[in-house]
């Protein structure tokens, strides 16, 4: 086997997998559907943005709690309940178009955003915790980038289903179909996913909100995601239905909605393909920094490239880029925090890393669609081509900082003695 080969993951890893897959049906499922079918339902596009995100926004809150959970408690249980109620939550969507004429359908779909926030939050905590217990340095970053893939492969699924489904179907149908998906995903995880993870004290006091790690490399990780979560979720997925409209793209005569949802899902293959590359490729090499700079750079030519599209061709290879540059990023940014955290921190690290993504991926749509109402697609994307380079900036400053080198080892004491206890300090 070559040094770039993969080797078949653990199966509790095959479990995690497969259960985030289906899961992940329901959350693209409304990104296809929802910014056309807000102004059919009266929804401004201000109130579609606070939709799509108030699942991030919720994570704010429910990231620190959900991995000081597992710190305390274990992986097995929140990896359940957080999957199943991710399934009811996608059942919520139905409701939304079901509900008697009168009642607010936003409301509805706030609802089920909210919960499904509360779901995913448990569901991201437990998923990279799972990985980073079964894995050592030399298989981290694959491990990392296989779980991701996972997390993330279910979501074009969802944006095909909502795209083409919906279409052929009706949105009802799309919402129908990925729910069931959904809640089959918390079947899997009970019967096939073990407990990884109890290493804390269960008599410590009550878990908070704010109970996150401040150490340098969560904080660090955490802006990285920030940054990109802002683009990809704000600049992209949140506004790329009405710029094909606005710019008649088509993909096989598909109206903006289902040819949207062939985009996005082309965009989260070539993030899952990259984010095992990626995370191989870390696990081969002596430091990870210089496999991530490379995957923000490709993810900065990707939103030059999407701020200049205006065919079918330009605007499919800025979202191979895209995509390529987030999922690059992803196994390799997920090994490097685990490798400078230590083991009974490593929830509350993972939380931390999705409380400043959620707040990059929440604020995104909010800001993205006013915006590019009030001044148009261009100067959008050619703004969002920034954040991944200002991200690559902070990723070398603060590793630079915590282990004293830009090009830090796979192992934290392997280039800084006593790194893993110095990154548990508050």
């Amino acid at each position: 086997m070559s040094r770039l080969g993969f080797e078949r993951p653990p199966p509790v890893l095959l479990a995690v997998i497969a259960s985030t897959f289906f899961v992940g049906f329901g959350g693209g499922v409304v990104f296809p559907i929802l910014p056309n079918l807000g102004a059919v339902l009266g929804i401004s596009a201000f109130m579609v943005g606070v939709i799509l995100s108030a699942n991030r926004w919720v994570r704010l809150v429910a990231n620190a709690p959900a991995g000081a959970l597992v710190d305390r408690y274990g992986t097995r249980t929140p990896f359940v309940v957080g999957l199943f109620v991710e399934g009811v939550a996608t059942l919520g969507y139905v409701v939304a178009l079901a509900v008697p004429a009168g009642i607010a359908p936003e409301v509805w779909f706030l609802l089920a955003r909210v919960l499904w926030g509360l779901g995913s939050a448990a569901v991201f905590a437990t998923a990279y915790t799972i990985a980073a217990d079964l894995s050592d340095s030399g298989d981290r970053g694959t491990n990392m980038g296989i779980v991701r893939g996972g997390i993330t492969m279910g979501f074009p699924a969802g944006l095909v289903l909502g795209g083409v489904v919906s279409a052929v179907a009706g949105n009802v149908a799309a919402f129908a179909v990925a729910a069931a998906f959904a809640l089959t995903a918390s079947v899997v995880a009970y019967r096939y996913v073990p407990e990884t993870h109890v290493t804390g004290d269960r008599s410590g006091d009550s878990i908070k909100p704010w109970e996150v790690d401040t150490a340098v490399p969560a904080v660090t990780v955490g802006l990285v995601n920030f940054g990109l979560m802002f683009a990809y979720i704000g600049a992209l997925f949140s506004t790329l239905v009405l710029f094909l409209g606005a710019n008649d793209i088509s993909l096989f005569g598909l109206a903006p909605q289902g040819t949207s949802g062939l985009f996005m899902a082309g965009t989260v293959l070539s993030a899952a393909f990259f984010m095992l590359v990626g995370g191989r490729i870390s696990d081969t090499r002596e430091s990870r920094t210089p496999i991530l700079v490379t995957f923000l750079v490709v993810s900065f030519v990707g939103f030059l490239l999407l701020a200049r599209a205006g065919s079918v061709l330009s605007l499919g290879l800025a979202c191979v880029f895209i995509g390529a540059g987030q999922g690059g990023t992803s196994g390799p940014m997920m090994a490097l925090l685990a490798d400078l955290t230590p083991d009974e921190r490593m929830g509350r690290a993972s939380g931390t890393n999705n409380v400043l993504g959620d707040v990059g991926g929440g604020l995104g749509p909010m800001v993205s669609l006013p915006l590019i109402e009030a001044i148009g697609f261009t100067p959008i994307y050619a703004a969002c081509a920034a954040l991944p380079l200002l991200a690559g900036v902070v990723l070398l400053f603060g590793v630079r900082r915590e282990t004293g080198t830009f090009l830090p080892g796979r192992v934290a004491d392997e280039t800084a003695p006593n790194q893993r206890s110095n990154a548990a300090d508050p």
